[in-house]
């Protein structure tokens, strides 16, 4: 089972603050000043707003705008490399496609193996064989 982060938590209790509100008014406060909302009208009100958190929850649960965005040479560290040209210790290595120059920190690597990205300096990937 997947356990939930407790800023996560917080998120989804914040996400949710509008049912609670919303809730204690149209069942709590309402009838206490003699406005009687019914069931029928009410409960279709807070399945909608629910409905909206299922929608909203995966962003702002997932990160949402202060996840870090996946592009340039960042997004390579910790990707899995195919060896083109043997690394011996530089040659070229494939990721996604693009051919890319290639140095190995840890001794050689052949043509077909994998290897992993450990960092980016301009055009050249630095790699690590696996295992």
């Amino acid at each position: 089972m997947k356990r939930i982060k407790a800023g996560n938590l917080l998120k989804l209790l914040a996400l949710m603050a509008d049912e609670v509100i919303v809730g204690i008014f149209i069942f709590l406060i309402l009838p206490g000043v003699g406005i009687e909302i019914p069931l029928w009208a009410g409960l279709p009100l807070m399945l909608l707003l629910l409905a909206k958190d299922f929608l909203i929850a995966p962003f702002v649960l997932g990160g949402g705008a202060d996840k870090r965005p996946e592009t340039g040479p960042e997004s390579l560290m910790g990707r899995t490399a195919l060896v083109v040209e043997d690394l011996s210790p530089e040659g070229v290595v494939k990721i996604d496609g693009e051919l890319w120059k290639a140095r190995c920190l840890n001794g050689t690597a052949k043509a077909g193996e994998g290897v992993r990205v450990v960092s980016v300096r301009g055009t050249k990937v630095l790699v690590e064989r696996r295992g």
